[in-house]
């Protein structure tokens, strides 16, 4: 492993847990993460969001407190396959609100989401719930759509059909 950096090991001990489970799933514990490879867990987190983002096919939940946990998803080749241009083309790194609530009626229409989900994210992407300057909101919109879309493409989300 002589040249390989902290972050490449770190990244490279994670991706083998991912192919390691059977569902593409891994559950962690920041803590656990920094002691095996001896750093503070912060460098944990540089790792996670630098080499573990939205665009590169991983969706990572992370909860502070009791010991940082953290659930990294990979999602399937096939959905990041269909999606990858088109979430790009659709989103790239700025959304507006009126263009995010086309995307989640659109969504909608493809049988994607309920209508009642659609309100609801619809609320979570409005001007008044992301109190941010712009470009800034549209950033971080753009971000959360990104996020939606890729877990609505996971084979193992639920559909409602």
């Amino acid at each position: 492993m002589e040249g390989k950096t902290l972050a490449d090991r770190i990244e490279n001990y994670i991706k083998w847990l991912l192919k390691s489970s059977a569902d593409g799933i891994v559950e962690l514990q920041r803590q656990e993460l920094a002691e095996r490879f001896t750093c503070v867990p912060s460098q944990i987190s540089y790792v996670l969001s630098t080499r573990f983002t939205i665009e590169r096919g991983y969706l990572v939940e992370s909860r502070r407190g009791g010991g940082g946990y953290i659930r990294i998803a990979r999602v399937p080749l096939n959905a990041e396959e269909r999606l990858k241009d088109w979430v790009h083309e659709a989103l790239g790194e700025y959304i507006s609100q009126e263009a995010a609530v086309e995307l989640l009626e659109r969504l909608g229409e493809e049988g994607l989401l309920t209508r009642r989900e659609q309100l609801l994210l619809a609320a979570a992407i409005n001007r008044q719930a992301l109190p941010l300057e712009l470009p800034r909101r549209d950033q971080v919109r753009a971000c959360i759509m990104k996020a939606i879309i890729l877990t609505l493409m996971r084979d193992d989300f639920p559909s409602e059909g």
